[in-house]
């Protein structure tokens, strides 16, 4: 059974920052791409950043040059550094990863359970 599971949501004032982090966790053979996600009430889920292998990274638009994506392979852990926080950030974030659990298996999406970020104006 393999799990994510995340940490370092919560309220924040507009420009401060907060760090989010996605352990997998179980029993599994390889993780490919790791990468959060996020979704408000009534939209649908959207790409915040992506990272594959050590450093090959993506980013939405939106959050170019404020949000870091960076992974410990050592530890399974995927990181959201967001920095300079807007009001528009509000979203339940989600991590995935592409995760390989036996040999002759493809790897398979995982989605963790969702951190609550809430920014103030």
């Amino acid at each position: 059974q393999v799990q994510l599971v995340e940490s370092g949501g919560g309220l924040v004032q507009a420009g401060g920052s907060l760090r989010l982090s996605c352990t997998a966790s179980g029993t599994f053979l390889r993780i490919n791409g790791m990468g959060w996600y996020r979704q408000v009430p009534g939209e649908q889920r959207e790409l915040v950043a992506t990272v594959a292998g050590e450093s090959t990274t993506n980013y939405a638009d939106s959050v170019k040059g404020r949000f870091t994506i960076s992974r410990d392979n050592t530890k399974n852990t995927v990181y959201l550094e967001m920095n300079t926080l807007r009001p528009g950030d509000t979203a339940v974030y989600y991590c995935n990863a592409d995760i390989k659990t036996r040999s002759f298996a493809p790897f398979r999406p995982y989605w963790g359970q969702g951190t609550q970020v809430t920014v103030s104006s």
